[in-house]
């Protein structure tokens, strides 16, 4: 059922009952909302309504004031939570209930139906393969973190991202933790990091006693800004620091701008690991998103773009690092009848049975990829008459997955715009969220060195305070990419596109 402003459902109580039942027929809402001129909310009519006026001989052109006399109408405020609404309708068994704001003006409209239907920020897609695969992980009993599936998606994996080596790991963070001790990071270095990304990136330098310096993104991409990171080098070097490593993070499924910000980092022999937790089947000018860093990391979450449950891969090109990198994740066993330990070591390996759902999950990515770029242009088309929008842009030489269809509102009044947007969009059971908070605004990291993209220009944490993701999983079936485009126009104020 298609959405409509609510003002199509509002009537003033001087409308007729023949006005408001020829307008319950073109709504086909059940439900029309009597507002004053103000627009506060003074009651709510519905067919049952009209029929019981027709028995009791009041005339079709009689205004809707001659009705007789209703109960103040059941409504929840701004603030009220899902739970709320469902507890109200439950209780007075209802099916509709009104939103108003403070002084009693009615602003929106909440259905059952529309709270028994959630639509997923970017929930698992399992395509045909899965199921077989991991049927021949029982059959075989290679059911421990060990086993045929992991070997061949390892290969599978390495030669989709154009690299040599890859050891599958039981989370994209296991892989980032491995990846920066593989680089030698040790307590008292300092580590480079984007600061527009989740905790994960970070935290695995804190763990390993090292410091964090954060890095501002650009404009563009909304990946690290070079002109940033230039800054930050040469800061460092200037006090006769060279970071151990930089963790350079591919955002929302777009590659870093790698043109400008490898040659950086080689020119003050900093080794680069790529964080392309986020996007797997993106490239970079040709090359894919993965193979630019001495290692990189995938994620396999839930969430991502193909999904193990739970898993990671970590990648490159030294065998001996990523052969380092399996023992690592094994507890570290030596080589020996009994069970050696000369270096700490941890549970890190995937299982075979998980492997199995990546190989399968490996042969619908572009699948995956094409239905999630499918989804950024009908939003990206849908919502085009909305003002002080940007969305995030496909430089040239990209190709982004849109892992996340992404947005920024700009403004002095950008944040309360995006909170009040997805405050709407969760009403209607819409999962939506904000950009990352990026790291140098986290109280986990307060007091940590930042580098903005140019001075007095901190661009991450305007894309924060303005960022919208909006539901972008490949499983999302056309009316709900519809529904998702007339909230987020409604919740904007503006007149959504129509596809042509």
């Amino acid at each position: 059922m298609a959405l409509l402003p609510l003002a199509q459902l509002c009537l003033p109580p001087a409308a007729t009952l023949h006005d408001a039942l020829a307008r319950l027929d073109a709504t086909a809402q059940g439900i029309l909302l009597v507002t004053d001129d103000q627009g506060r909310l003074l009651r709510t009519v519905t067919d049952g309504d009209l029929r019981r006026a027709a028995l009791a001989g009041i005339a079709p052109t009689a205004p809707l004031s001659a009705l007789p006399t209703a109960h103040a109408p059941h409504t929840v405020g701004l603030q009220a939570s899902q739970r709320d609404v469902l507890e109200l309708m439950d209780a007075q068994r209802i099916d509709h209930v009104p939103v108003v704001d403070a002084d009693g003006r009615a602003v929106d409209l909440i259905t059952r139906r529309e709270l028994s239907q959630r639509v997923w920020l970017s929930s698992p897609h399992l395509g045909e393969d899965e199921v077989a695969l991991v049927q021949e992980a029982f059959s075989s009993n290679w059911i421990a973190p060990l086993g045929p599936h992991v070997d061949a998606f390892e290969r599978e994996l390495a030669a989709l991202v154009g690299v040599r080596h890859a050891a599958a790991t039981s989370s994209g963070t296991a892989a980032l933790h491995l990846g920066l001790r593989l680089l030698g990071v040790r307590p008292g270095d300092v580590v480079l990091c984007s600061s527009l990304t989740f905790v994960a990136s970070a935290n695995p330098i804190k763990q390993l006693g090292a410091t964090p310096v954060f890095i501002d993104s650009e404009p563009q991409s909304w990946n690290m800004s070079p002109q940033a990171l230039a800054a930050a080098l040469e800061a460092l070097h200037a006090a006769g620091i060279t970071p151990r490593a930089a963790v350079v993070v591919n955002l929302y499924g777009q590659s870093a701008e790698m043109d400008s910000l490898v040659p950086l980092l080689q020119q003050y022999g900093v080794p680069m690991l790529e964080d392309a937790a986020e996007s797997l089947g993106a490239s970079y000018k040709g090359r894919p998103s993965g193979s630019f860093g001495k290692l990189a990391v995938f994620s396999f979450n839930g969430n991502k773009i193909i999904t193990t449950s739970g898993g990671g891969m970590l990648v490159g090109n030294d065998p001996a690092l990523i052969d380092h990198a399996r023992k690592l994740s094994t507890q570290a066993r030596e080589p020996a009848r009994h069970y050696e330990h000369v270096e700490d070591g941890y549970n890190y390996r995937l299982s075979n049975v998980l492997a199995g759902i990546g190989r399968g999950q490996l042969r619908v990515l572009e699948h995956r990829v094409q239905s999630r770029r499918a989804i950024f242009s009908q939003y990206r088309d849908a919502l085009s008459a909305a003002l002080g929008l940007r969305w995030m842009e496909e430089p040239e030489g990209h190709h982004s997955t849109r892992w996340l269809s992404a947005f920024v509102l700009e403004g002095d009044d950008a944040q309360a715009r995006r909170d009040a947007l997805l405050d709407f969009l969760e009403r209607h059971n819409v999962e939506a969220r904000p950009v990352w908070k990026p790291m140098h605004l986290q109280p986990l990291y307060s007091g940590s060195r930042y580098f903005q993209h140019d001075a007095g220009q901190d661009v991450s944490r305007a894309l924060f305070e303005g960022g919208v993701c909006l539901p972008s999983g490949s499983n999302m079936n056309a009316a709900q990419r519809s529904r998702v485009c007339e909230l987020v126009a409604r919740g904007l104020g503006v007149a959504v596109r129509s596809a042509a």
